[in-house]
């Protein structure tokens, strides 16, 4: 169940703690996988770390031109891509009467915009060969919202839209498209808190843990497999019941 044999993968955002995770699901399931960020020595480890059928691209989704780099090099790479997973994201915080031009439109920029084109250059080849999976990483945020996050938020919530409606133009041609919604997840970002920060954010998580990064890569791999065929326009939460939307 869940076989990814022989299927080609590109993820972004494959250098953090998330990110790695799911590379290393995909690789274990079989898949072929294009791993993408900006820091080259996490992605060299990694790709080293999983040896053959693993390569990586360099690309700074700030810039349109590494956008299209890194599509057109990993279907040089692999021949094709059946699984795209857009997880690369960035946040820029402050209250919003405080928020500079700048902070919203990279946050926007990168979150949403990146992407958006990534999406729209890749799923060409899917329509052609009628199949596909494409998978974002989203957030509880863009669900909840949070103080000094709008930017994000924003982000996040537009992704749901986007997910939705281009689910529906590609249903036929047999392209599924859905996101994956992770609350507070464990990480070195959440070890940074201390006792009592983590304190108040376990009490708002009925299962009374942080999440990990393999329950999210467990519903990456769901998503990207043949039993996921029927499931497009959706969310999957993965959350511990801190929201139930």
């Amino acid at each position: 169940m869940f076989s990814l044999k022989g299927k080609n993968v590109l993820l972004t955002g494959s250098s953090g703690g998330i990110g790695q995770e799911i590379a290393r699901a995909f690789h274990k399931q079989g898949a072929n996988i294009i791993l993408s960020g900006t820091n080259e020595d996490k992605l060299n480890d990694l790709s080293t770390e999983l040896g053959e059928r693993a390569n990586y691209i360099i690309a700074n989704l700030e810039k349109r031109e590494d956008i299209d780099h890194l599509s057109s090099k990993a279907e040089e790479k692999l021949g094709h891509l059946d699984i795209l997973v857009n997880n690369a994201g960035i946040t820029s915080d402050n209250l919003f009467i405080r928020m500079k031009d700048e902070e919203w439109d990279k946050v926007l920029d990168v979150n949403l915009g990146a992407n958006v084109r990534l999406t729209k250059n890749i799923i060409r080849g899917m329509l052609k060969r009628r199949f596909g999976r494409i998978i974002f990483i989203s957030s509880i945020i863009g669900y909840t919202g949070n103080i000094g996050q709008s930017n994000y938020a924003c982000s996040k919530s537009a992704l749901s839209g986007f997910s939705k409606s281009i689910s529906l133009e590609v249903a036929n041609r047999g392209i599924t498209c859905n996101l994956i919604a992770p609350g507070f997840i464990k990480t070195p970002m959440t070890d940074k808190l201390n006792e009592n920060q983590q304190k108040i954010i376990l009490d708002k998580i009925p299962i009374s843990r942080f999440g990990r990064p393999e329950d999210i890569s467990a519903a990456c791999i769901y998503l990207a497999s043949d039993e996921a065929s029927y499931l497009t326009g959706t969310t999957i939460h993965v959350n511990g019941g801190m929201g139930m939307f």
